[in-house]
């Protein structure tokens, strides 16, 4: 079969994107493209920021970018550096973007499992009928050592109750699947209008420790490998399967990333 899908790298454009439909925009963390003066502002504002190439995947050269007192810090990687000024940091950090495009997006203080960030990646793709279906959701724990949950980067996958349940409990984690896989829906019939040739994403969504949800960004080519590491193979064999009557084919070679207990 024809491989007919459409990959929109720009994070940026596909933010814009989630905007045009005001239910989805109060999930969105403000996201700006960096400048100097930008993440000067945000941090005087939120205190905590990402930056992230507004090109690219699987968490490379994400860095957290933090305000505290007068201290600045920023992690790239399992590297931490801190500074007694903005403009010393800036410095470090503008050797690291040099040439290229990126973003600033107001931090999210997340939920933790044993002191280490986490977040949840949650496919929706169409079906054999051409309706849009979430088809697969879990949870990605961050390497101790690093700020980003990405399997390919050492991140631990679990399921989804597995991580909100300590939190929430079991009915709050049930709702808080609900609300995400409306999210998702409502996400996809805006790029459906946008790209009518999309027929898969992945929303990495993080949840607050209010338990509110927060949409980090939207991939037109979602990794399936942190579906493979589940107990549940339920998910990513029906993922695999609506891909393929879609034209995809995925790689289920997935070393990196560690499966939860």
């Amino acid at each position: 079969m024809k491989n007919n899908r459409i990959l929109i790298s720009s994070k940026l454009k596909k933010t814009r994107v989630v905007l045009r439909d005001h239910r989805l925009a109060r999930y969105v963390p403000s996201t700006r493209t960096y400048s100097k003066a930008r993440l000067r502002k945000m941090l005087d504002r939120y205190h905590l920021v990402y930056m992230k190439p507004n090109r690219g995947s699987l968490g490379v050269g994400v860095m957290r970018v933090e305000k505290r007192g007068g201290t600045y810090k920023y992690q790239a990687g399992t590297k931490k550096r801190t500074f007694s000024s903005f403009r010393a940091m800036v410095s470090s950090l503008q050797r690291r973007v040099s040439g290229k495009s990126y973003l600033v997006q107001k931090g999210i203080r997340v939920l933790k499992r044993n002191r280490r960030p986490f977040d949840f990646r949650v496919v929706i793709q169409k079906n054999h009928h051409g309706v849009w279906e979430p088809t697969g959701a879990a949870g990605r724990v961050a390497h101790p050592r690093k700020a980003v949950t990405n399997g390919s980067q050492g991140g631990t996958i679990f399921s989804v109750q597995k991580l909100l349940r300590p939190h929430a409990g079991s009915y709050r984690s049930y709702k808080l699947m609900k609300k995400m896989n409306r999210i998702a829906r409502l996400t996809a019939t805006q790029f459906s209008r946008a790209y009518p040739a999309v027929h898969e994403l992945g929303l990495d969504i993080a949840v607050d420790r209010n338990l509110y949800p927060w949409i980090l960004e939207v991939n037109t080519s979602p990794d399936p490998c942190p579906f493979t590491k589940l107990r549940d193979k339920s998910m990513i064999r029906k993922i695999v399967a609506y891909g393929r009557a879609n034209g995809r084919r995925y790689s289920l070679h997935c070393s990196r990333a560690k499966s939860g207990r």
